[in-house]
């Protein structure tokens, strides 16, 4: 059944939990968040299917890094809700490698950049400003002690802003498309 009826009166019930918290609550806030993220780099994966870049040999398939992320983020929301789950190091390890190798590829950085040079490029960078909220949000439900979360779970989400910054501008790169600097004209 798609429906319950059981959040009707704007409660609602986590992983393992007899008790029902309301729908505003920072806990209920942290796993919208997330789970709002998730939905968003359905776009980004649906989008990037063609797309990929090449880190020495290796071809890289945007779809398929953005596939994992959401997988992951499964074991975030877990953690979130209650299970007994957290993101491993390794899985933060790769987030790294994958950022590290497309740094190599690009200019360095040296100022900030207006979204929206591709397509592709503003969808990984909005995913980014989800994933930073979703963060905000479960630092928040974590420092009010309604949740517990591994540090490496945090490590993991602060990685993921970075990786997927890192995807929007090798999209700009692979499409050869120009970062525009923003000017901070009065």
């Amino acid at each position: 059944m798609l429906y319950t009826r059981k959040g009707d009166s704007g409660t609602t019930k986590t992983f393992g939990c007899d008790q029902r918290i309301s729908k505003s609550s920072a806990v209920a806030e942290a796993l919208g968040a997330l789970d709002e993220t998730n939905s968003f780099l359905g776009v980004c994966r649906s989008k990037s299917r063609k797309k990929s870049f090449k880190i020495g040999k290796r071809e890289i398939i945007f779809a398929e890094i953005i596939l994992e992320v959401q997988q992951n983020l499964f074991i975030v929301q877990a953690e979130v809700a209650g299970a007994e789950m957290t993101i491993l190091t390794e899985k933060i390890s790769k987030v790294e490698n994958v950022v590290d190798e497309i740094e190599k590829l690009l200019p360095p950085i040296k100022t900030f950049f207006i979204s929206g040079a591709t397509e592709l490029s503003a969808n990984f960078d909005f995913a980014r400003t989800l994933v930073r909220r979703a963060e905000r949000r479960m630092v928040a439900a974590k420092e009010e002690g309604k949740i517990k979360v591994s540090p490496e779970t945090l490590a993991y989400l602060n990685r993921l802003s970075s990786l997927l910054y890192a995807l929007a501008r090798i999209s700009n790169h692979i499409e050869g498309k120009e970062e525009i600097k923003p000017k901070y004209k009065i």
